[in-house]
């Protein structure tokens, strides 16, 4: 059964590169903000929660906390703000810069993920070579 993901992102150009992304892998849901996501969260749990970390007025740490180790969870920016994908890895998510996600998103849903993601985010420089891996310290 392909799995079940839930994309949270208020840009619709990202929105439909994330969708398209996997929609040959997954049954994909979207929502626009946090609140929609919070809803549809606390209704059903998807096996994977893809969620920009800034939402507009409520941070994305707010669904990891909701999703926290119920479900795989994979968010990304577009600045590297360290402070928060370090929190956002201690609730389990993996991090992914936004322009590098579309590439990678679909290895994540294929690929058995590790317990944990282990790599620095400090490394999510875009002139880095890619790959999931490619940041593991």
């Amino acid at each position: 059964m392909a799995p079940r993901v839930l994309i949270v992102e208020p840009d619709a150009g990202q929105r439909l590169l994330l969708t398209r992304a996997v929609r040959d892998l997954a049954l994909v849901e979207h929502c626009t903000d946090f609140y929609g996501a919070r809803n549809r969260l606390t209704a059903q749990s998807p096996d994977f929660l893809v969620s920009n970390l800034r939402l507009r007025s409520v941070s994305g740490l707010h669904l990891l906390y909701l999703a926290a180790f119920r479900m795989r969870t994979i968010v990304y920016v577009d600045g590297a703000d360290r402070a928060l994908l370090l929190e956002a890895q201690r609730l389990g998510a993996f991090v992914e810069s936004a322009s590098r996600l579309p590439l990678s998103l679909p290895s994540y849903l294929r690929a058995p993920l590790p317990a944990r993601d282990r790599r620095d985010p400090r490394r999510l420089d875009e002139s880095l070579p890619g790959g999931r891996r490619a940041g593991d310290v």
